[in-house]
């Protein structure tokens, strides 16, 4: 298999440094084995999803002398494809339509107890409401989950290859795990057609992904998408989580920092060798 790696950011906000550093990194990694990087626009979220911010998002790369095959693939293209995919999860008998909102599941979730987790990488760990509700129940107004219990049931848990810095080594999934510190995950949120957990899986599938490059904060979430790449038959690449470039605060960095924004170093006067010098990588890719 050739070794290929992908950069896929939202056309949500400027890209920043942690972006470039991403960027950069699953690039260089690819070419110094002679192998491909791509460039995927996860844009399911279409009330955030802007052309504009997509357009900066290539210019941006560009500037920092990345290039990448054409097409370039779109999420909200693939509609059809991520359908097929929850068809195949409801065939197995493992979704459900859920019509909580926030406070319905804070409510349920009762006073939180010692040693027990609330929240896990899909955010609050669902209490179970509507799990006995039909797929053919399910409304324009309900999210679709993934029954958590069910699903590890159904699949043959697998392991994984993680080499990034601090998470290096094979990983198993653990059965309670997903269930107590994960649980029913979204599968289809409303007004989208998919969600992050369920697209991520298919698109890497699709273009061929042999090592998935982000950031140390999508460590957790890897569980869930293996389990997911299990139950349809999917390969598993080699994960590699990296570092996060922080601000001077030490926070992770997100959109709304412009200040660190790639198009604000580029209007300037930076160069793509100071960028790489900024985040910590070799003026080349060697």
């Amino acid at each position: 298999m050739t070794f290929t790696t992908r950069f896929a950011p939202s056309p949500t906000g400027p890209l920043h440094l942690g972006h470039a550093y991403s960027a950069l990194l699953a690039h260089d990694m690819a070419m110094a084995k002679d192998g491909r990087f791509l460039l995927r626009i996860e844009d399911i979220d279409q009330s955030r999803a802007r052309p504009a911010w997509e357009v900066q998002i290539y210019e941006d790369l560009q500037w920092l002398g990345l290039a990448w095959p054409q097409p370039v693939m779109r999420q909200s293209d693939r509609m059809p494809r991520y359908r097929a995919a929850l068809r195949q999860l409801s065939a197995m008998g493992l979704t459900y339509p859920c019509r909580c909102n926030r406070a319905d599941i804070e409510a349920a979730a009762g006073a939180p107890q010692e040693g027990v987790p609330q929240f896990g990488p899909d955010g609050r760990i669902y209490p179970g409401i509507c799990r006995g509700r039909l797929p053919s129940d399910a409304t324009d107004k309900d999210v679709i989950r993934l029954n958590m219990e069910k699903a590890v049931q159904a699949a043959r848990l697998r392991s994984f290859t993680e080499t990034g810095p601090g998470f290096a080594g094979t990983r198993q999934l653990d059965p309670e795990q997903l269930i107590s510190t994960v649980g029913d995950i979204i599968l289809v949120r409303r007004s989208m057609g998919s969600s992050y957990h369920l697209s991520v899986v298919v698109d890497d599938a699709d273009q061929g992904i042999s090592h998935a490059v982000r950031g140390a904060d999508l460590f957790e979430a890897t569980q869930i998408h293996v389990l997911l790449q299990s139950l349809l038959d999917l390969p598993t690449p080699v994960y590699h989580h990296h570092r996060l470039i922080r601000d001077d605060a030490g926070k992770r960095l997100a959109k709304r920092d412009d200040a660190r924004a790639i198009a604000k170093y580029r209007t300037e006067g930076a160069t793509p060798r100071d960028i790489r010098k900024i985040v910590g990588l070799p003026a080349s890719s060697g």
